[in-house]
């Protein structure tokens, strides 16, 4: 029993610490599963594999292209207004009496006095009369807004260098095509019957990814269509690009819904101040996302992976806790293939059968 705990402990160790390459190395098969299909479909068809896998990478990249390009403008609008929506949120907050100040003058005033009124030590009044009166070193707040632009800069370099690595190897495993499932096979030994489990242990795998991934992206294109219509009827500016946002964020399970209800709140409270389109537009997005990821997605994910509804959630919990939102987002893709595995595998059937429905 020691040594299950020791060794759980040194693999949940491994992954934290090799996150930055787990995840784009889970990510790209992920994502190599869901579009395999179509490769397949143009080899039946006389489609060489490599130009076929060539074929629907360059889809991939124009198709992500073109959707940032049909909301850019959006996106600049929404950017451009942030100090504009800091101002009337300063506002907002600082509502007080005519002779009462607000919450943030109260807090401003007070950070006044503390920089007016340094603190002083016995130690430090000895020093002055020694060496002479003190010299009060302001810091330079440019400084701080080139340093958290530079910082701001490399994370986003390394955001789109890991996208990069993303993309080639979905490439490159687009291409090899089955090459890794037959020498998995050829590895398991001379034995049949584990040739058989293997293949269809990996055949399992491929199935319940595919069909995951497939039925996650046609709920989340109608969640962003529902919800930009609701936006555009009740008037809240940039209604595609917050649609658009709603449908990537309602990926992450349970905790993108609740996000993205929170900034469409605050977008419309900065808009027009009405609580009454905070309502329509936060309440609305919630109900949305309530009927097609509770009813249709919660169902649809449920005939696919076969997991029960606890067990989701808990992996979900735990994959949030070691990669953040990469680990909400790989956490039921991830768990499927651990139940498939632990099905196949004699000595993990008890896992297995917990994470079953």
């Amino acid at each position: 029993m020691a040594h299950i705990v020791v060794t759980t402990v040194a693999v949940v160790f491994a992954l934290a610490s090799a996150a930055k390459f787990f995840i784009p190395l889970l990510l790209g098969i992920v994502i190599t599963y869901t579009l395999n299909p179509a490769v397949v479909w143009l080899e039946r068809r006389r489609v060489h594999r490599w130009l076929g896998a060539t074929a629907v990478t360059f889809l991939l990249v124009v198709g992500s292209g073109i959707l940032c390009a049909s909301i850019k403008g959006q996106v600049d609008t929404i950017l451009t207004q942030l100090p504009e929506a800091a101002h009337r949120l300063h506002d907002l907050i600082g509502v007080a009496a005519p002779d009462e100040p607000g919450l943030l003058q109260r807090l401003h005033q007070l950070e006044q006095e503390l920089q007016q009124q340094p603190a002083a030590s016995p130690a430090a009044g000895a020093a002055g009369k020694a060496h002479g009166p003190l010299h009060v070193v302001v810091d330079d707040p440019s400084m701080h807004l080139d340093t958290l632009m530079w910082e701001s800069s490399l994370s986003v370099a390394g955001v789109l260098s890991q996208l990069l690595m993303v993309l080639f190897l979905v490439f490159f495993l687009l291409l090899s095509g089955d090459v890794f499932k037959r020498k998995l096979v050829r590895l398991t030994g001379p034995s049949l019957s584990r040739k058989k489990i293997t293949v269809q242990m990996l055949d399992e795998v491929n199935t319940s990814n595919q069909r995951y991934m497939l039925a996650l992206f046609a709920t989340n294109g109608l969640l962003g269509l529902l919800t930009w219509g609701l936006f555009s009827w009740a008037g809240l500016q940039n209604a595609a690009a917050w649609a658009v946002a709603a449908a990537l964020l309602h990926i992450i399970p349970y905790f993108g819904t609740v996000l993205i209800a929170a900034l469409v709140a605050g977008a419309a409270l900065l808009q027009t101040g009405s609580w009454t389109l905070v309502l329509i537009t936060s309440g609305g997005s919630l109900l949305i996302a309530g009927v097609v990821g509770i009813v249709i997605t919660t169902w649809m994910t449920g005939r696919i992976t076969r997991m029960n509804p606890a067990a989701v959630f808990v992996s979900l919990l735990f994959w949030s806790w070691l990669w953040g939102v990469w680990g909400a987002l790989l956490a039921v893709p991830i768990t499927g293939m651990i139940k498939v595995v632990c099905q196949h595998v004699e000595q993990f059937e008890a896992l297995g059968e917990m994470l079953s429905e």
